[in-house]
């Protein structure tokens, strides 16, 4: 409301004039270089430096027990959150370590299979029998074969 008198107070030019006449416009009187004046011009805005080093706070004595009930009520938020999401959190985990362990069983099988064949591969009779040749271990013939003597019946081991 302080800028309201700036617009309802009359020019120099008004007061200046008779009264029941009209003033001569201002516009004559300026010279046609200069800018028409903005509006609130006049107006100055003053700042005071305040300074409330020397203050100290009073304490509020419900305010440590609000900040604490916030606390614990987020802790309890947590604590609930915590305990409907874990459930579907260690599903998904079980879900991904089963899977990798399908996927461990196949790869043994696999494995498993290569190493029947090639199994399969060392026990052929043609290759096990060119090894024999190879390392000597032929069939014996029918004069190199020893036959060991029976024991009678009423022998037996004597254990020391």
């Amino acid at each position: 409301m302080a800028t309201v008198p700036a617009y309802l107070s009359k020019t120099e030019a008004q007061a200046a004039a008779p009264a029941g006449q009209r003033p001569a416009p201002a516009r004559g009187e300026r010279g046609s270089y200069r800018l028409r004046a903005l509006p609130h011009e006049d107006v100055f805005f003053y700042s005071k430096k305040i300074d409330n080093s020397r203050l100290v706070r009073e304490a509020d004595p419900r305010g440590r027990s609000d900040c604490w009930s916030a606390i614990g009520a987020a802790g309890l938020a947590l604590v609930l959150l915590t305990g409907v999401l874990a459930p579907s959190v260690a599903n998904t985990l079980e879900g991904y370590k089963l899977e990798s362990l399908r996927a461990e069983q196949r790869q043994l099988l696999n494995d498993r299979q290569v190493l029947q064949l090639q199994e399969a591969e060392m026990l052929r009779p043609d290759r096990l029998e060119s090894l024999a040749k190879r390392q000597d271990l032929v069939t014996p013939a029918t004069d190199q074969v020893v036959h060991l003597e029976e024991k009678a019946e009423g022998t037996f081991a004597m254990v020391k």
